[in-house]
């Protein structure tokens, strides 16, 4: 065990994690040239295509220092705020991790929130500067902040660049000498911690683990301790660019376990494997819950595919353990579920997954967040789903989530950022510039105000500067009011909003104006409103499709063409009374972009 490291890379989004993973690999010969290319970590498709890091990703290296031979195990991670949950259990099973820092860009706001996330488990930090052969680099200026932010020496930062491979011998040696071995004892009773899982269409689940005490080999009688389930260990081995079969796997190490598991309730992230006959006494605690931020309802589009779609999201809910759903039925959609995501991000990360491994058209509905709902009988209700809110008459009050954001900007940003924050409802609590021109802003907002388009303008308004990250901070009064959208004077309950009232009138009026531009014309004229209540706010119609019937007259007495009018009229007003509207996908969306 003294030869054994176990690391993680935690690091804000886009500031060279991957590339680093890449680098280290590739000097430990982990990777073969044949296998090398860039994000080698990053094996999905979604991953490649937008360059950004989803899932965590475990393998082990081997290195030799000074005549002995070390067993680093690296776990990967996201580093965009959605996937904050990741890098918690990624941290959860580490010793150490690898602070990276842009030096273009300095020290952004998810890197203090990981950094924190980190020091909370007591990991020994390594902080490294990335990406100093750019011209833009400002090496002492950014090695400044590091000082300010972690109370380390200069000569403890390592200045590497991940593109060219320079340093990155001080990295692994930096590795070796910093981060202690685990500390646990092979021959104690088994107690592991599962940190991830796949589904195998084969083999069943493959649950990833960390062992803190114990052995594990192949043939074991073990436990899951919190679904109290146990299995066989048909096969267990480490995680190399390919799984390796081992007959055990021992204390501080980071394997994998195949028990032939087909159901996948029975495996839960953050669950302690121990053994039948031996087991240990407590399980390992530390391990954060999850907390969803937004929540959507997923319908299949048709409804036959309802049970496919519970199958698909419980694998997929294996792979992304911040994923959580309970049936719900809507009159416009069918049978679907209400989804809990942790951002938009992960919302839209979760529909692609979807479609592309799992082959599941869905339609998704409008994207909110939970109340608590006070009735005048002293009932408190959470209410996910504006069509689950009591008539007005009933409710005493309503509170609604708010969160505390950290938003670092360059100074010159720092007027439209706040006016940004006002709009939205915030409430600055403090302001510290981290140098003459990097300041860090605290705001309190409500997360309903952040769930659609609040990043996307933050980014557009700093020119690509600020960083962001949030947390859950309680909840606060609020006057809010259940916004219907009609369609032929018909309710779709998919596209109903709970919105302030304050921005009601507006919102309402924007929004019938999008889904005028999706609504496809109809051979009638279709009425588009948003309404409280009876009350009718705003409208919008989407004119018929009119044949010219009357083209064939030429000449005459007007009647004649009358007649062929009234008769057209006629048939459209019998059209419109049996005619369905079907609402495109993208209007579910346009909602997201009524600013664009």
């Amino acid at each position: 065990m003294k030869n054994l490291r176990n690391f993680c890379i935690i690091a804000h989004i886009d500031h060279g994690k991957s590339t680093l993973a890449d680098r280290l690999l590739q000097w430990t010969d982990t990777v073969s040239e044949r296998d090398s290319r860039e994000q080698v970590l990053d094996d999905m498709d979604l991953e490649r295509e937008r360059g950004i890091t989803i899932k965590s990703h475990a393998i082990q290296m081997n290195f030799p220092h000074n005549g002995v031979d070390y067993v680093l195990n690296l776990i990967d991670t996201p580093g965009h705020v959605d996937f904050s949950y990741e890098v918690s259990r990624a941290i959860a099973a580490c010793e150490g991790a690898l602070l990276v820092v842009d030096a273009t860009q300095g020290i952004q706001a998810q890197t203090i929130s990981n950094l924190y996330l980190a020091i909370d488990h007591n990991l020994t930090i390594i902080p490294v500067l990335n990406k100093i052969d750019m011209d833009a680099a400002m090496i002492e200026e950014v090695k400044d902040q590091i000082v300010d932010l972690l109370g380390c020496d200069h000569d403890e930062i390592l200045a590497v660049s991940a593109k060219t491979g320079t340093g990155i011998d001080q990295v692994l040696d930096a590795i070796v000498t910093r981060i202690p071995c685990p500390a646990g004892d092979p021959d104690a009773p088994l107690q592991a911690l599962i940190f991830d899982s796949l589904f195998n269409p084969f083999r069943g689940v493959v649950a990833y683990f960390r062992i803190f005490n114990g052995t594990i080999r192949k043939g074991d009688h073990v436990k899951f301790v919190a679904t109290g389930m146990d299995y066989h260990a048909d096969e267990v081995g480490i995680l190399r660019m390919k799984q390796e079969v081992r007959d055990a796997v021992y204390a501080g190490d980071v394997g994998y376990i195949i028990s032939g598991i087909k159901n996948s309730k029975e495996v839960q992230v953050g669950d302690t494997i121990t053994h039948v006959v031996k087991p240990c006494t407590e399980i390992i605690e530390g391990f954060l819950g999850v907390k969803p931020m937004v929540f959507a309802g997923i319908y299949p589009t048709d409804a036959d595919d309802y049970e496919v779609l519970r199958d698909s999201l419980e694998k997929l809910r294996l792979n992304d353990a911040a994923l959580s759903f309970e049936p719900e039925a809507s009159a416009a959609l069918g049978f679907g579920f209400r989804c809990g995501f942790l951002g938009l991000l992960h919302m839209e990360i979760v529909q692609e997954r979807l479609d592309r491994e799992f082959d599941m058209d869905v339609i998704t509905t409008v994207p909110n967040v939970s109340y608590k709902v006070y009735t005048t009988k002293g009932e408190m209700l959470d209410v996910y789903n504006p069509s689950g809110l009591p008539e007005p008459n009933y409710i005493n009050k309503i509170e609604e989530p708010t969160i505390i954001a950290n938003i670092i900007t360059k100074s010159e940003y720092i007027g439209p950022i706040m006016t940004l924050c006002v709009g939205k409802r915030g409430n600055l609590k403090n302001q510290v510039y981290l140098t003459t021109d990097r300041i860090e802003l605290t705001v309190e907002l409500p997360l309903g105000e952040i769930v659609f388009d609040f990043y996307d303008r933050l980014k557009s308004i700093s020119k690509g500067y600020a960083s962001f990250d949030y947390h859950p901070s309680g909840w606060q009064t609020a006057d809010l009011v259940k916004l219907d959208i009609l369609l032929n004077g018909e309710i779709v309950d998919a596209l109903s909003a709970l919105i302030t009232r304050n921005n009601a009138y507006d919102f309402g009026r924007r929004f019938c104006e999008k889904l005028k531009e999706f609504i496809p014309r109809q051979q009638y004229d279709v009425a588009i409103q948003a309404a409280i209540g009876a009350k009718v706010i705003a409208r919008e119609t989407v004119k018929a499709l009119r044949k010219d019937v009357t083209a064939k007259c030429y000449g005459g007495d007007i009647t004649r063409k009358r007649k062929l009018l009234e008769k057209q009229k006629k048939g459209k007003k019998r059209m419109r009374q049996i005619g369905n509207v079907e609402v495109p996908q993208k209007a579910f969306l346009a909602v997201l972009k009524l600013d664009s």
